[in-house]
């Protein structure tokens, strides 16, 4: 039997072309809104991730301030010395390494080309406290970074600019008007959180950035590596309270520093954007309801239309269940049929938005299943009561119906 009332079900449901399309819109648009919202917020938590791991994950950032900026509107606080590096490196327990690095901009010269960027003085602890592997080249040594040497890391941006994407290492570009030989050339990163590339950047050794570029010995950023086994809240009271000595900060005075922990950051991010998500995702959610309620008019509509045909079936011996049944599964297979083309459209939907937004693209299997299942069973809820009323007609009130 529910064979057969499954052809007469879609049978109706052909014989009304336009009008089942209209009435599985809602639907169509509900299913479709949910999976692309929830699809993509979960594409952007993931790129948040990947950035902010990207910077390396049980990192501490300490900058010199409160917060990005100065902070508080007075004198600018003063910058962090090699001494407070070795000290962290050497009286903090769980400290895994320790990269200070000193920042300038310059203009690099190349064959004829030129190139405005950032150069970036570090030690080789920064690559051990930030990962970031070589697609040619090599690192600098030691004795390298005692001396100072004019040798350099390129981003891959530098690479794309200066040498059109061929060979470098082995070259010599020049660093407003310094010479500087270039050792390695960094694998890409891409966009950084702020927006900014990560990739348009020359690394040196510290010596020479400060000897050269920056005319002083002030560090601006501490990048420090904590061990996986300790606690890096724990790690981080305890560099705040031996800066704090360092500084000479006493009392219920304000840190001149601060310290942003990577591993909080990203927490804080992927919580935010989780919660986004399940708030776009239940505003998308609520036409799916009115997905339904259009369901449930259109199949009183249908009722009112088809009183005589229900009058006749039950005059001829079909039982209550049996039309009830009709009409129920008319309005599942709508809903249900509604339920695939949204998650059709929804598919082209993140597609593209992810291709315009440059996130990845994702294909979630448990918010695809969830929404199809949603879409069924608002098909039952919404389809009960017009199936009903069908299954409850009188067949003799029925047949007089004109």
């Amino acid at each position: 039997m529910f064979g057969t009332t499954f052809i007469l079900a879609i049978r109706s449901i052909l014989r009304h072309k336009l009008r089942s399309i209209l009435t599985a819109l809602g639907i169509i648009i509900g299913v479709a809104a949910v999976v692309t919202m929830v699809t993509l917020g979960k594409a952007t938590t993931a790129a948040v991730q990947q950035q902010i791991s990207a910077l390396g994950t049980n990192i501490l950032q300490i900058r010199p301030g409160q917060g990005f900026g100065r902070g508080g509107g007075g004198p600018r606080p003063p910058d962090f010395k090699e001494e407070d590096v070795q000290a962290i490196r050497q009286q903090i327990t769980g400290v895994a390494a320790v990269a200070p690095q000193a920042q300038s901009t310059a203009t690099v010269i190349y064959n004829g080309a030129n190139w405005s960027t950032t150069i970036n003085g570090t030690t080789n602890d920064y690559f051990k406290v930030q990962p970031w592997p070589l697609v040619d080249g090599r690192y600098w040594n030691r004795a390298e970074e005692q001396a100072g040497k004019a040798v350099c890391v390129i981003g891959s941006t530098i690479r794309t600019n200066l040498f059109r994407g061929g060979a470098a290492v082995g070259d010599r570009i020049r660093v407003n008007g310094i010479s500087c030989d270039v050792i390695g050339v960094l694998s890409t990163r891409g966009q950084a959180g702020f927006g900014g590339d990560q990739d348009d950047v020359i690394i040196m050794p510290i010596k020479q950035v400060q000897r050269r570029f920056t005319g002083n010995r002030d560090i601006r950023l501490m990048l420090v590596g904590v061990d996986p086994d300790y606690d890096s809240a724990q790690i981080q009271a305890s560099i705040t309270d031996l800066l704090r000595q360092r500084r000479q900060i006493t009392g219920g005075k304000d840190d001149d520093f601060n310290i942003f922990d990577t591993a909080q950051i990203s927490a804080t991010l992927t919580g935010t954007t989780t919660l986004l998500t399940q708030i776009v995702a239940a505003v998308a959610g609520i036409s799916l309801v009115v997905g339904g309620i259009g369901i449930m008019n259109i199949m009183l509509v249908s009722v009112t239309e088809r009183t005589r045909e229900i009058g006749i079936r039950l005059a001829i011996g079909a039982v209550a269940s049996e039309v009830l049944m009709q009409f129920l599964v008319e309005a599942v297979v709508l809903s249900m049929l509604g339920g695939l083309i949204g998650l059709l459209l929804a598919q082209i939907a993140v597609a593209l938005m992810s291709w315009l937004g440059s996130l990845p693209f994702l294909f979630d299997v448990q918010i695809n299943v969830i929404a199809f299942a949603i879409s069924a069973i608002i098909g039952v809820v919404f389809g009960y009561f017009p199936a009903r009323r069908a299954a409850s007609l009188n067949p003799i009130d029925a047949l007089r119906h004109e």
